[in-house]
């Protein structure tokens, strides 16, 4: 049969067209707030882009699969190596060694304090035949060294090993707040260290720019992006300085970025920071060659509640790093949140990220959303904006300076308000967390609960303001754990009763988003049966044992009934009353028949619980 191309039979729709069209369905409502959305960098999404025209390729070094990179941070080293070759048997062909006290270790991490330890810990592992990336904050160069000297005991030549020392004094600095030497002595350090390892025949890449310090901190893509760049200058600067080329210097950094739930602006992050890089070579006469560039899902969009729901973000994120760019990827085990991950935990997280390769096959495409009008879009706005942060931070002199004078953590710190605004009205809902909450969820198995943060003395010769590493969820998570201590002590949880008014046609939706709601801060809902006599609303409150309630229904019933319920529920005793809508012409009067509080989409959710907690557990 003859191919028939029936598209050409149609004629293409202009975009006048359609915004008619959509004008119509949005009866005269503003077509900016209801269709286009705005990042945390005020770039807009809009609901419609055209196919994009004369874009550049943006791919890795080497198109094809990217590394399946798995953390290695139990604290024994023999159990970490034990983990490490189910990993590899596994399939993943990677590991990141997060050794103690590093930022990403969590309170955990492989405690390798010798050469000896680190053999233990990678022993069965055939360095010549995996990619290795160090991740020891503020202990770097020491376990470089370590790393260094292991490989030469083992007979390896080093320019045959694919590594990653991880070495970045900044990145620890903004995470730890601290330096143990000036930057000036860092800066020798750093030459020094490049030197014996080009002396040795190192060929791997020395020294890293993270993002995880200002992605945690609650910063912004574009913040991120900005951070990262301008630590790349910064070392390309220290390294020169103390002997080594421009080219040298680019050619021993490698870079990381974090991948959180949200694909669009994940993809476009990382295919970004490909352009921003080639930019920052050609402005330093360097030909542009590509990065290496790490990838590991987000701390911050990890939960202690729902766990498992942890999974789909992680999924989420693995799949937008490996379709932006990543050369190698390391998803964050479910249960990370909650404790040092077993086994059952990280065969999810590799496995996560086979079923991407070898089922999906993502890698088969170098740069799969190249021509794609939406990341095309964003990718060329997240430049804009990041290369302007980038300025900005290169004008306070460069980001150790701003550090230092606490300008850079003050602009992420506005962009956390706004974030932490967005998720205590809802804005940015959590599932499993703030939205779809089971207060009922069995618990997960870990190995180790995360211990207590302990201040340490650092006897520091520089000392800033850290960036702190933050978890969304955590606001909501505070109040589930009063819920549970309250349950330990009384056998029960906190309840509202929901007395819920006319048919189940009536109150099912407005009931729903009221289970929902209150569950979201672990006070029990307790269910009824539509009421339109006021003796079984007052029999059923009472049989409840609940300190709250809630009346549920539409705004017709509401203006016939809410006062009255209200009235029989303040004479049974109930605290707090609350009615689930928006306040309309009939606020007033409903407040003075004793409602206190309207829920509805966008209020804040995490004030009102906060206050039902105190109230419902008093």
């Amino acid at each position: 049969m003859d191919d028939l191309n029936f598209a050409a039979d149609f004629p293409i729709p202009t975009r006048e067209q359609w915004l008619g069209l959509v004008e119509g369905v949005l009866k005269g409502a503003d077509f900016q707030k209801k269709l286009v959305g705005r990042t945390h960098d005020g770039i807009e999404i809009q609901p419609l882009y055209p196919k994009a025209e004369g874009t550049s390729r943006i791919s890795r070094a080497e198109p094809g699969r990217w590394r399946v990179s798995q953390r290695t941070d139990h604290p024994d080293p023999a159990k970490a190596n034990e983990l490490a070759l189910v990993d590899l048997d596994g399939g993943a062909d990677a590991l990141t060694l997060v050794t103690r006290k590093a930022p990403a270790a969590r309170g955990f991490g492989v405690g390798a304090r010798s050469v000896e330890d680190l053999d233990r810990t990678l022993s069965g592992v055939m360095l010549d035949l995996i990619h290795l990336r160090l991740d020891a904050g503020g202990k770097g160069r020491k376990m470089a060294g370590l790393l260094i000297e292991l490989a030469e005991r083992r007979g390896h030549r080093l320019g045959d090993l694919s590594l990653d020392l991880g070495m970045d004094p900044i990145g620890a600095m903004a995470a730890l707040g601290h330096l143990s030497v000036p930057w000036e002595e860092v800066t020798r350090r750093m030459g020094a260290v490049l030197a014996d390892l080009d002396g040795r025949g190192f060929r791997g890449r020395a020294f890293l720019a993270d993002g995880r310090p200002y992605h945690e901190g609650g910063g912004s893509e574009a913040q991120e992006l900005a951070a990262v760049l301008t630590t790349g200058v910064a070392y390309l600067r220290a390294l020169e300085a103390n002997g080594h080329s421009v080219e040298a210097a680019r050619d021993t950094l490698a870079f990381l970025l974090v991948a959180d739930a949200d694909e669009f602006l994940t993809v476009a992050k990382f295919r970004a920071l490909r352009r921003l890089w080639a930019r920052i070579e050609e402005a330093s006469g360097l030909s542009s060659k590509p990065i290496r560039l790490h990838a590991e899902t987000a701390w911050r969009m990890t939960t202690r509640r729902d766990p498992w729901v942890n999974m789909l973000r992680a999924t989420v994120a693995a799949f937008s790093a490996g379709i932006g760019g990543a050369d190698a990827i390391t998803v964050l085990p479910f249960t990370s949140a909650l404790g040092l991950p077993d086994a059952f935990a990280r065969r999810v997280a590799r496995n996560t990220q086979l079923i991407l390769l070898d089922e999906a096959n993502l890698w088969r495409v170098a740069d799969p959303v190249a021509g794609a009008g939406g990341f095309e879009a964003l990718t060329d706005a997240l430049c804009e904006k990041a290369w302007g942060l980038f300025q900005e931070i290169e004008r306070e002199g460069g980001i150790v300076e701003s550090l230092a004078r606490g300008a850079l953590q003050q602009r992420i710190a506005a962009v956390r308000a706004q974030r932490e605004k967005a998720v205590a009205t809802r804005r940015e809902p959590i599932t499993g967390t703030s939205e779809f909450p089971n207060i009922r969820e069995a618990d997960v198995s870990v190995l180790a609960l995360i211990p207590q943060a302990q201040d340490e003395q650092t006897g520091a010769a520089v000392e800033i303001a850290p960036l702190p590493s933050t978890r969304a969820s955590e606001p909501f998570e505070r109040l589930r754990d009063l819920s549970d201590a309250y349950l330990a002590k009384t056998g029960s949880r906190p309840k509202v009763f929901l007395a819920n008014l006319g048919p189940a046609s009536a109150f099912t939706a407005r009931a729903t988003f009221a289970k929902n709601f209150f569950e979201a801060g672990g006070i029990e809902t307790v269910m009824s049966d539509g009421f339109s006599d006021s003796d079984k609303l007052l029999q059923a409150y009472r049989e409840s044992k609940a300190k709250l309630s809630c009346i549920c229904s539409t705004d017709e019933i509401y203006e016939n009934h809410a006062k009255q319920t209200a009235d029989t529920l303040r004479s049974a005793g109930s605290g707090p009353i609350y009615l689930a809508g928006r306040p309309g012409k009939d606020e007033d009067e409903l407040a003075r028949s004793g409602i206190t509080t309207f829920i509805y989409a966008g209020c804040d959710t995490l004030k009102v619980l906060s206050e039902a907690l105190e109230a419902a557990c008093a």
